[in-house]
């Protein structure tokens, strides 16, 4: 949970447009839409200042690999035989793709992330409810990279800082593009990667941003992203709201009565209550650490 800080706002020039407010207002959180931002020239987002705070972050916050994927991945990828720091400062040419997890663990890249956090705070918290556990990624990738196909359990807007990309989203909650299986392995520790059918394209909307855009991601839409043909710098910023926390849950819920021959019915969109299955799921969860 994070505390509303109002010198946060105050002090610091506006990232997001007026007419990015707007839409972010009208459609938070169930529809993926296009916003502007100016957030192009920070120096904490420079090639040589990435590379660093990769090297300072923990191990456990750093993943890369090669950048020349298929759209559908079985597990993780492998590695690219580098190291981060040389990954990160030869992006042009290494044919790879790293993501810095957690940002928000160096004091200057919290600034930074709830700084712009602050700016929506206000419309996210009147529809969502508590802005909840504020997270921040940063993709850095090599010309024509592929992200495979894959989920997230955060409300999530990416914001290209260099490059371009383009982002193809599915209908968020639609077993057609995640399997209602899949959704409850990931909730209880499997893999994020979806399974990936050509089939499947023709349901996904693409949205190409480039610096000074950002694209809303709602929570759990499945999406793979392609890299233009220059290197790429993101930033994602993520927040949690008890409804996700709660969908969530209940996905847990349904992992494990499927396992004792139940068929669950999948936890409702938002503004559906998960409530139920979710609080039955903490209560079990309690039990069974507190038996360990």
């Amino acid at each position: 949970m994070t505390a509303h800080d109002q010198t946060l706002t105050a002090r610091r020039t506006r990232v997001f447009s007026g007419e990015s407010y707007a839409r972010f207002a009208r459609d938070y959180p169930e529809r993926p839409h296009v916003l502007r931002h100016d957030l192009k020239d920070d120096d904490r987002l420079a090639l040589d200042a990435l590379a660093g705070l990769a090297e300072a972050l923990p191990q456990r916050s750093v993943e890369y690999n090669r950048g020349d994927l298929p759209v559908g991945v079985d597990g993780k990828p492998g590695s690219n035989g580098l190291t981060i720091g040389e990954t990160i400062r030869h992006i042009a040419t290494s044919n790879s793709w790293a993501v810095l997890k957690n940002i928000e663990q160096i004091p200057e890249y919290n600034a930074l992330l709830m700084g712009l956090l602050e700016e929506l705070r206000p419309m996210i918290e009147a529809t969502t409810g508590t802005m909840l556990t504020p997270q921040g990624f940063i993709f850095i990738s090599s010309p024509n990279a592929v992200t495979p196909y894959h989920f997230d359990p955060e409300h999530n807007i990416l914001l290209q800082l260099k490059g371009n990309k383009v982002m193809t989203q599915f209908p968020a909650g639609n077993p057609t593009y995640a399997p209602d299986e899949v959704h409850e392995s990931y909730h209880l520790g499997g893999p994020r990667e979806l399974p990936w059918s050509n089939d499947l394209l023709p349901g996904g909307t693409a949205f190409a941003i480039d610096p000074g855009e950002a694209v809303y991601v709602p929570v759990m839409a499945p999406h793979f992203v392609r890299n233009g043909s220059a290197s790429s710098i993101s930033l994602s910023i993520t927040w949690r709201s008890e409804w996700s926390y709660a969908e969530s849950d209940s996905r847990c819920f349904n992992g494990i009565v499927r396992k004792w021959g139940i068929n669950p019915r999948a936890p409702g969109r938002w503004p559906a209550s998960n409530r139920a299955k979710s609080l039955a799921y903490r209560a079990w969860r309690r039990t069974f650490r507190s038996a360990k």
